[in-house]
Parts: structure tokens; sequence; C-alpha cells
């Protein structure tokens, strides 16, 4: 069982910056897929971004190139996303989730709520 908490998130005006942190805590016996999503009410959760286990990034085309998503190299259990350029669409609440597959089974944070104003 693995629990996941945020740190990070808030309101922002368009245009800038916010870093949001993912610590991954318990017994890790898979190699996870971090995965970030977002969600706004009404709508489903969608990907944002996600770091495999062999180190390679993905984005949805709504954020490349403004989100960074990155491990803590000093803590190997910490997720970081850089969000830059923020735009008041990104506006939603934003959730972790450690993908193990089918075999190890996947885990959500509590979620984090991030506002853009314009």
């Amino acid at each position: 069982q693995l629990q996941l908490f945020h740190s990070g998130g808030g309101s922002v005006q368009a245009g800038g910056s916010l870093r949001l942190s993912c610590s991954v805590s318990g017994y890790i016996y898979c190699d996870y897929d971090l995965n970030w999503y977002r969600q706004i009410p009404g709508k489903e959760r969608e990907f944002v971004s996600g770091l495999r286990s062999d180190g390679s990034a993905a984005y949805a085309d709504s954020v490349k190139g403004r989100f960074t998503i990155s491990q803590d190299k000093a803590k190997n259990t910490v997720y970081l996303l850089q969000m830059n350029f923020l735009k008041p669409e990104d506006t939603a609440t934003y959730y972790c989730k450690a993908d193990g597959g089918s075999r190890c089974g996947y885990f959500w944070s509590q979620g984090t709520q991030v506002t853009v104003s314009s």
C-alpha cells in the first residue's frame, strides 16, 4: 500500500508559475510510473504528465513546453511538476498517481487545487 501526499498548489495570476510535489511513502515493491492528472468539476480527470520508471517523460499537448515533470534527485520518492506560463484553463484540482500496472495496482493522492486568474 502506498500513500501519496502533496505540497504546492495555490493561486497565481496568468503567466505565473507554481510547483507541485508528490511524496510517495509506504513499501515500494514495484517499479511505478508517476503520473499527474487534473480535473475540473463536471469533467473527466485528464492526463497532464507522466514520468515512467525508465526515466522517460510524457506530456499532454496542452502543457508541452510549459510544464516539466521530474524526480527530486535528493529524495527519490518525491516527484515534482513545475508549471510555468500558467493559463486560466490550467485551473483544476491536480492529482498524482503511482501506477504499477495490473500486477502492482495504482494509488492516488487526495488532490491539490491550482487556481490561475486572468
